[in-house]
């Protein structure tokens, strides 16, 4: 079968019951057994799973020529490394959703001047990336616990995950809104969201599902897509945009805030220039935080070379 040359092509693997049952093996078995019990599971695909194989490779050999990450020629053991690294991230991301994990192991920066808006009512817009442990936003309501988070998804179980998060933390703040695209009626539903103080994020990773909103920039030296949707939106809400990552250090987790635009006006001739100048600077930060934590870009697709799903 030929690999998807899109992330949505790749299906969903991710399944409600299989998460629900990751989560009690880590309450039955605890850290240490549970970490024991991944090593023979993600050898399995490991082995089986040549497409994801193969584009660890390519992410972490074109890191390495670009920044010299890792201080050497990656190997199968690195890609052996990066798969077992996104499968212990599963776990912390599902402590973070439950409010299991231990708030003194993040250490955030950037989110001040983020709080202090949406007290007074000034809500931004986060462009994420898939990249490290994004649950632990939830981090923001021990600062402030009025933080409503909205996240732009484009998965059709957006309904069952948001199921599943009520089970998992009845108290959790965070909300999961599908879409397939930014439209007119998307962005009036936002507005009423930024408008409320809350926050919104999207990922700034992935293409669209449909249509060709996409954008070429230089990502670890080499061009690759990026979606216009962010750039597009934080045009129609006028309102901030930062860029928000939570990445490994040490023996827990460094969430960051870094800002990318206070307001973005797009002019109506040579668009979609100044939107590739907004995508570059993201794309420039995401290298930027890879350097320092190579292996927890989890985007196990050709990143290089997506086409758009019909």
């Amino acid at each position: 079968m030929k690999p998807a040359r899109h992330w949505a092509g790749i299906g969903e693997n991710t399944f409600v019951a299989g998460i629900v049952l990751l989560f009690w093996v880590h309450r039955l078995l605890g850290r240490r057994l549970f970490r024991l019990c991944l090593l023979p599971v993600v050898a399995c695909y490991w082995l089986a799973c040549a497409p994801a194989r193969a584009a660890s490779l390519q992410y972490l050999r074109r890191l390495e020529r670009h920044c010299g990450a890792l201080g050497r020629q990656p190997g199968a053991r690195d890609t052996f490394r990066h798969l077992l690294r996104f499968a212990d991230t599963m776990l912390d991301k599902l402590l973070a959703t439950a409010g299991h994990y231990p708030a003194d192991r993040v250490a955030i920066s950037g989110a001040d001047v983020i709080i202090d808006g949406l007290r007074q009512r000034r809500g931004v817009l986060i462009v994420t990336a898939h990249l490290g442990c994004l649950e632990l936003c939830r981090a923001l309501a021990d600062r402030s616990p009025d933080v409503v988070v909205n996240v732009l998804v484009h998965t059709r179980h957006a309904q069952r995950f948001n199921a599943l998060l009520d089970r998992l933390n009845p108290q959790q703040s965070v909300r999961l809104l599908e879409v397939t695209e930014v439209n007119a009626a998307t962005a009036v539903l936002l507005e009423q969201r930024i408008a409320a103080g809350e926050v919104v994020a999207i990922a700034g990773d992935r293409v669209p599902v449909s249509g060709d909103r996409t954008v070429s920039v230089p990502f670890l030296g080499e061009p690759a897509p990026f979606p216009c949707g962010p750039y597009l939106l934080a045009h129609l809400l006028r309102c901030p945009l930062y860029l928000m990552a939570c990445l490994r250090q040490g023996a827990g987790y460094h969430l960051q805030f870094v800002p990318l635009a206070e307001s973005i006006r797009l002019p109506r001739q040579n668009r979609e220039a100044v939107i590739g100048e907004y995508a570059a600077r993201f794309s420039g930060e995401l290298a930027r935080l890879l350097a320092a934590s190579p292996y927890d870009w989890f985007n196990f697709f050709p990143f290089w070379d997506q086409k758009s799903k019909s």
